[in-house]
């Protein structure tokens, strides 16, 4: 069983080690795949009294249809940006925690995900991830949440070996996180701290620490979990070669 203070320290010690890159890695990740979101288009419409108040009406009607329109077409923009371009930056930033845990990794390792031929591939199978865990959080909001800690290993899997399938994948990643959901979203709450930090200085400490120490946390977790089913023969080596197995070039 992991220690979560030990995760936690080897965590921030990765990520102190390559600190400017890793920070950028986790900004790109968080701007593309919308971890990272503003307030986005908002509008109000103050009750002003004259005697042309139906025009008024009129015309803060076809504003806020307009406005409505707009963040209607930005946001099925932002869909398709993290659909083909976010969840491939995910795989990528991924590979880069998980070199990153044993040494200074590249920031090349980010463009993991587009490489020799398992572009459509990564697509689907991260497309399908997040239409599960929508479909699970709309019949109830806590199998969702469950769902979403079921799944977590994906992107870390493919970014190991982008050749596996999408079943074996989802397999891979369910048998990782069996028995460790709860101690997962306990490592997450440790955070909090962190995160409320964060909210008081607009973001900034969330950039520039915070988040890429959480995530460089997640690649930690992501290491005892491989060396879990690894160690209980659920999973070969084949299918889990390592990040120094330069699989995906």
């Amino acid at each position: 069983m992991w220690n979560r203070r030990e995760l936690k320290q080897r965590g921030k010690g990765a990520f102190l080690r390559n600190y400017g890159i890793t920070v950028l890695v986790t900004l790109i990740l968080g701007f593309l795949t919308g971890e990272l979101s503003g307030n986005g288009v908002s509008n109000s419409v103050r009750d002003v009294m004259t005697e042309n108040d139906g025009d008024i009406m009129a015309l803060a009607s076809y504003l806020w249809l307009l406005v409505f329109g707009i963040g209607l077409l930005l946001m099925l923009i932002g869909l398709l940006v993290k659909i083909f371009i976010g969840n491939l930056i995910e795989i990528g930033a991924m590979r880069f925690y998980e070199e990153n845990s044993t040494g200074k990794a590249p920031l090349g390792s980010i463009l993991a995900g587009f490489r020799q031929g398992y572009y459509g591939k990564n697509v689907l199978t991260l497309f399908l991830r997040d239409l599960y865990l929508v479909l699970w959080t709309i019949l109830l909001i806590i199998p969702g949440i469950v769902k979403s800690y079921e799944y977590s290993m994906i992107p870390y899997i493919l970014a190991e070996n982008p050749a596996i399938s999408r079943q074996r994948a989802f397999e891979i990643s369910r048998e990782m996180m069996r028995g460790e959901k709860w101690e997962a979203f306990v490592l997450d709450l440790s955070f909090i701290g962190w995160n409320i930090l964060s909210g008081i200085t607009f973001g900034i400490v969330g950039l520039l620490y915070s988040r890429p120490y959480q995530k460089s946390t997640w690649a930690e977790l992501y290491k005892v979990n491989r060396e879990k089913v690894l160690g209980n023969g659920s999973v070969s080596a084949a299918e889990l070669p390592g990040v120094d197995v330069d699989v995906i070039m």
